[in-house]
């Protein structure tokens, strides 16, 4: 196959992963912008394998129907609770592959006769260790944001003593000996301990980032991954390998940003995680005196009541949804507050649940219009003339400490400010504290009520207390 038609075929390739890109910047082109992605990379797969000279392909075979077997099994049986520990996976093998292609082409290339030629190609080399550092640090990274998420242990930030200066003593090394591989690049066994080492600072990196900050945890991952990626694209001297990783390198920080201002978090905070930032004061309040004689529990039939009166409806979507699975029942209340007159829209926190754009993906799962999702900063002026708000799983995202706690783990992040609607109903199973670990004063506020039970247990209640008035 000639070089002008390979290149060709990975200029269209790149085109395509463009427009798959900019379809999934709205609900309803994603899944076009899902498919042309995919087609631009099955293009590009074709193309790379007829262009080398490829010995036997029972290898290639047999992990295309490894791998299509574990992603179908995936699909099938992870929940949707789950996406984000899925995703933070699926970044980690991204960045596995970088390790082990641009390890496995390191090591090829230097017990060839090349071997010359490479110790001095200083670019080549850089890209290698480049390849090894970020891939590691995203593989191991990924890892613990998965035990996180699944909540199997490291739930909060971890801090230890002398944190930040073993972060600091972690990093350094892994530069160094990254400087020494490509200064020396005949001891090969120094890129394998670069990579050790990578893999212990993406353990500390990530390993000190509290939960409240996980869902931008997963989109800088994935933005890593992409920059491993094309950093091996330069090792291999693959085009489309480049274009494709640096799309999805730059594609993750411009997502990191977004959700950054979110939090009110910077970019460096992010990026060096709790390991090497300032220490932050955690403060969390005593549940039993922030809402001792001043929580008012509420049931099915007295939110009936109040949806039954209300005109405007507005519910803030959260993790408990996602894990009660209430997003089906939730679009049944919609379209029977619809039908007696009331307006039903949904207020959407850019980091509710635990991945960006969980919460759209479940009500549109849900077959919830798209145009009754809005974000905070468009809805939140308008609170005021809400009759009913219903918080359904959310916490953090609707906590007054955020605005009146300097010293609290979401200080200064922008919330749905529920308390000025007429009515706040929060359904939620305890008063326990969400995923930053705090008390939230909502919850004993004067004009919120509080319905413990499942979600969607809750919200099927009040559906089958409205068909009773």
């Amino acid at each position: 196959m000639g070089t002008g038609i390979i290149n060709l075929a990975y200029l269209v390739a790149a085109v395509l992963f463009i427009l798959g890109i900019k379809g999934l910047t709205h609900p309803r082109s994603a899944v076009r912008g899902n498919v042309l992605s995919a087609l631009g990379m099955l293009l590009a797969v074709v193309v790379t394998l007829l262009d080398k000279n490829i010995l036997g392909f029972e290898y290639i075979l047999a992990g295309v129907l490894v791998g299509a077997l574990l992603g179908v099994a995936a699909a099938v049986r992870i929940e949707m609770t789950a996406m984000p520990q899925l995703v933070a996976l699926f970044n980690g093998f991204g960045g596995a592959a970088s390790v082990l292609v641009a390890g496995a082409a390191f090591e090829e290339a230097m017990g060839s006769p090349g071997a010359a030629a490479l110790a001095g190609d200083v670019a080549t080399l850089t890209a290698t260790a480049l390849s090894g550092l970020i891939g590691s640090v995203t593989l191991f990274g990924s890892l613990v944001a998965f035990v996180k998420l699944q909540r199997l242990f490291w739930e909060g930030a971890v801090s230890f003593p002398m944190q930040r200066l073993a972060g600091l003593a972690t990093a350094a090394a892994t530069l160094g000996l990254g400087v020494a591989m490509v200064a020396e690049p005949q001891a090969t066994g120094l890129y394998w301990a670069m990579a050790a080492v990578a893999a212990v600072l993406g353990v500390l990196l990530t390993v000190a980032i509290g939960g409240a900050d996980m869902p931008v945890v997963i989109a800088l991952l994935n933005s890593y991954s992409g920059l491993a990626a094309s950093a091996t694209g330069f090792v291999l001297q693959n085009n489309v390998l480049i274009i494709s990783g640096s799309l999805v390198g730059a594609s993750g920080i411009i997502l990191t940003r977004i959700m950054c201002r979110a939090m009110n978090r910077s970019l460096a905070n992010v990026l060096f995680g709790g390991a090497l930032a300032p220490a932050q004061e955690r403060t969390r309040g005593a549940e039993g005196d922030l809402y001792a004689g001043r929580v008012k529990a509420t049931s099915g039939e007295e939110v009936a009541m109040l949806l039954d009166g209300a005109r405007r409806v507005v519910v803030v979507p959260g993790y408990g949804m996602a894990v009660a699975q209430a997003q089906h029942a939730v679009r049944e209340l919609m379209l029977m507050l619809e039908a007696r007159g009331a307006t039903v829209e949904f207020a959407i926190h850019p980091v509710a649940g635990r991945m960006p754009g969980h919460m759209n993906v479940l009500l549109a799962e849900a077959e919830v219009p798209y145009d009754k999702l809005r974000e905070m900063d468009d809805i939140n002026p308008e609170l005021a003339q809400v009759d009913v708000a219903i918080v359904l799983g959310a916490n953090d995202v609707v906590n007054p400490l955020a605005k009146t706690d300097p010293g609290s783990p979401i200080a200064g992040m922008p919330i749905i400010d529920v308390r000025a609607c007429r009515t706040v109903v929060v359904v939620k199973r305890s008063l326990s504290a969400g995923f930053a670990g705090i008390p939230n004063p909502l919850f004993a506020a004067d004009n919120a009520l509080m319905y413990f039970e499942d979600g969607k247990k809750a919200v099927q209640q009040m559906v089958a207390a409205l068909k009773e008035l």
